[in-house]
């Protein structure tokens, strides 16, 4: 897959965001759950459009059974620094989160401004994340996710350092 040839024009100032990154000790916590580590692979893909399509997964660092997924997209408002990530999770949630980039900082932050999910989803209902992504090294990315549900305020939820593979 070329990852960079095909960076639209706008998508340029965080071109540095495009490829495929993995981890291998993601760590989440939260204040009702046991800390738990993680394995995702995350991929950012131009193909040409203001935008990047967003797939990651996460299996488990043990038994490499799939843990939590999510699709999207990363839009940038051409001109600006300002941005929206679209995404769907597999256990039937989708945000929209807004944003902007720092080009010189190389960072994002992202805040939820919707929230809709499917009529079964069980509570503790999620009501919004706050996402930090910033590259650390030309091949290493952070991103730190913060979550606010039905019972628990804004908190530390999931933390990992990425390699880039591509």
């Amino acid at each position: 897959m070329d990852y960079e040839n095909n960076i639209n024009e706008a998508m340029k100032p965080i071109s540095w965001l495009a490829g495929r990154w993995f981890t291998e000790h993601g760590r989440g916590s939260f204040p009702n759950l046991k800390e738990f580590e993680y394995h995702e692979e995350l991929e950012f893909l131009c193909v040409g459009q203001p935008m990047f399509n967003y797939i990651s997964t996460s299996r488990h660092p043990e038994t490499g059974t799939p843990m939590h997924q999510e699709r999207g997209f990363l839009r940038i408002n051409p001109g600006t620094n300002q941005l929206a990530f679209i995404v769907s999770h597999n256990f039937g949630l989708s945000t929209i989160e807004e944003g902007h980039f720092d080009a010189d900082k190389k960072e994002i932050k992202l805040q939820t401004v919707n929230v809709a999910r499917t009529s079964f989803a069980k509570p503790p209902h999620v009501q919004s994340f706050k996402r930090e992504i910033r590259l650390l090294s030309p091949d290493t990315l952070e991103i730190v996710l913060f979550m606010k549900t039905d019972d628990t305020p804004m908190s530390e939820h999931l933390k990992a350092v990425y390699n880039k593979k591509v």
